[in-house]
C-alpha cells in the first residue's frame, strides 16, 4: 500500500509569485543533537503549525516485513506515555488543535496545528511530544489496526485503480525498497508483531535524523523551545542511516490483468528523478507541456480532443530521494485501450525526439510562472514547502530561485533531457480491465 505525499514541484504546489516568495524568509538552524530547523515567523493569525520527520518511510521496510513502517507510523497517535488514544484524541479536542501524520517511500512524521495562545499550545504541544517519544504500541490496538488494514486492503485489491498502481510499482522498481510497499498482503500484516513495531521505531526515529519545519505565531526564541521540548529526549543514532541504494532502469514490459472493470486501466512509466536531480526544471517545463498541464497538455489534445478516447490523461514526475516514478496514466473503453495506448506512446515519442514549439514553451512559462496565487495563502501550504525544502536540503532560495529557472529554460534542454532521460523501450506497461490477460 502506497501513500503518497503531494508531490510539491510537480502538482504546482510550489509555483508561486516571486513577490511571495520574497516574503518567506526562512530560518534555519541545526540544534545540539542534530535535529535541523526550517522555521517562517507569522503573526498573522493565533495558530502554530509544526511537522517532525524522520526518514522512516516504506523505503525502509525490509523485504520479510513489508508494511512494518507503516503500521509503526500509524500507531504513533494511537496511545503513547500511558495516554490511550481516546484520551489523545479528547485532550487535543479540549484545545482546538490537530495531530496528524505524513507518509511515503521516503518519510514519515506527524504533523500539529494549534492555537498559539499559551494553555491550548503547551497541552497540544505536551501530548504531540509523548507520541515522538514513548509511544506506547499497545497490543490490543495493534490487534485492532492490523483486522482493519487487512479488510482495508482485501477492499482496495478488488478495485483496478489499486491493481494497476501496486503492479506499476513493482514492475518499475522491482527489487528496490520503494518496491516493498507492493508487498504488503492479508498474511504480511497479520504478521507483524508488537517487538517489530517498536524495534523500528528506536532505529529510524533519532534526533540526528529529524527534520522539523514551524510556521506561526511564536517568536524564534519559542520556537526553539518547542523544538527542544519534542526532541531533546530523542535518542541519537548509533551510526549514520544507510542511504537507500540506487533505482535501477528496469526492461521494457507490458501486462496486461484481466478484471471485470468496464474501463481499462492503463499506466505507463519508469523510474524518473530524484529531488536535487540536475535536469529538474527542463523536465519539469517539458512534462507540463506534455501531459502535466491539463488542457493545455499534448496528450490532452492528442488522446482526448482529436480522437476522443479518454476523458483525462496525464504524466507526472514524482521526484524522491532515489529516482521517483515518471508515469502517464488514463483510463478509457476495453476496446479502445489498445488504440489509446498507441496514440499515447506515438505521442510521448514524437516529444521525446523532437521537443515542444517555442509557442508551447511560451505558453507554458506563462501559465507557471502567472497562473498561480501571487502568495503564499495558507500556514499549512508554507509548512509543506519547508518540510520539502528541509528534508531534501533543498537551497533556502528555492522558491525565490523557482520562477526564474522556470523562465531560463529552452526548448533545446527540454529536447536533451527527455531525450537522455527517457527510455520508451524500458518503461513499463500495465494494463488492467483489457480482455485478455498477459
Amino acid at each position: 500500500m502506497r501513500i503518497k505525499f503531494l508531490d510539491f514541484a510537480f502538482a504546482g504546489l510550489l509555483l508561486v509569485a516571486t513577490a511571495a516568495q520574497a516574503a518567506l524568509p526562512i530560518q534555519h538552524w541545526q540544534m545540539d543533537n542534530g535535529v535541523r530547523v526550517f522555521f517562517v515567523e507569522n503573526h498573522d493569525l493565533p495558530l502554530l503549525d509544526i511537522s517532525v520527520e524522520f526518514p522512516a518511510g516504506s523505503g525502509r521496510d525490509d523485504k520479510s516485513s513489508p508494511g512494518l513502517a507503516s503500521m509503526t507510523h500509524h500507531l504513533l497517535t494511537l496511545g503513547a506515555g500511558g495516554m490511550t488514544e481516546e484520551e489523545i484524541s479528547r485532550r487535543m479536542a479540549d484545545v482546538g488543535a490537530s495531530l496528524g501524520g505524513s507518509f511515503d517511500q521516503d518519510r514519515a512524521g506527524l504533523r500539529l496545528r494549534t492555537l498559539s495562545s499559551a494553555r491550548e499550545r503547551d497541552q497540544a504541544l505536551e501530548i504531540m511530544a509523548k507520541a515522538l517519544l514513548s509511544p506506547d504500541f499497545p497490543e490490543a490496538v495493534l490487534a485492532r489496526e492490523k483486522n482493519r488494514s487487512i479488510a482495508e486492503l482485501k477492499e482496495a485489491m478488488t478495485r483496478p485503480e489499486f491493481v494497476v498502481d501496486r503492479v506499476f510499482n513493482s514492475m518499475i522498481y522491482g527489487t528496490h525498497p520503494y518496491a516493498f510497499s507492493s508487498l504488503v498482503e492479508p498474511e504480511s500484516i497479520a504478521a507483524l508483531r508488537r517487538e517489530e513495531l517498536i524495534g523500528f521505531y528506536r532505529a529510524h526515529y533519532r534526533a540526528d535524523h529529524a527534520v522539523i519545519a514551524l510556521i506561526g505565531d511564536v517568536t524564534p526564541a519559542q520556537a526553539r523551545e518547542i523544538v527542544a521540548q519534542l526532541t531533546a529526549a530523542l535518542p541519537l543514532a548509533e551510526s549514520g542511516l544507510s542511504p537507500l541504494p540506487a533505482v535501477v532502469m528496469p526492461k521494457g514490459e507490458t501486462r496486461k490483468i484481466a478484471h471485470p472493470a468496464t474501463q481499462s486501466h492503463i499506466l505507463i512509466g519508469q523510474p524518473g528523478i530524484t529531488r536535487d536531480d540536475p535536469d529538474y526544471f527542463p523536465l519539469y517545463v517539458g512534462n507540463y507541456i506534455l501531459g502535466g498541464g491539463g488542457f493545455a497538455s499534448r496528450l490532452i489534445e492528442e488522446v482526448r480532443q482529436k480522437r476522443g478516447l479518454v476523458y483525462s490523461v496525464y504524466s507526472y514526475f514524482l521526484p524522491l530521494q532515489q529516482r521517483g516514478p515518471f508515469q502517464i496514466g488514463l483510463q478509457t473503453k476495453r476496446e479502445q485501450a489498445d488504440e489509446a495506448l498507441a496514440v499515447v506512446r506515438k505521442t510521448l515519442n514524437n516529444f521525446i525526439a523532437k521537443g515542444p514549439t517555442e509557442d508551447e514553451l511560451k505558453k507554458a512559462k506563462q501559465n507557471i510562472v502567472g497562473g498561480f496565487p501571487l502568495r503564499l495563502d495558507s500556514n499549512k501550504k508554507i509548512l509543506d514547502y519547508l518540510t520539502v525544502i528541509g528534508y531534501y536540503r533543498l537551497p533556502l532560495t528555492y522558491l525565490d530561485d523557482f520562477s526564474g529557472k522556470v523562465e531560463r529554460v529552452t526548448v533545446a534542454q527540454i529536447r536533451d533531457a527527455f531525450t537522455r532521460r527517457i527510455q520508451p523501450d524500458n518503461m513499463a506497461t500495465v494494463v488492467v480491465g483489457a480482455d485478455e490477460a498477459m
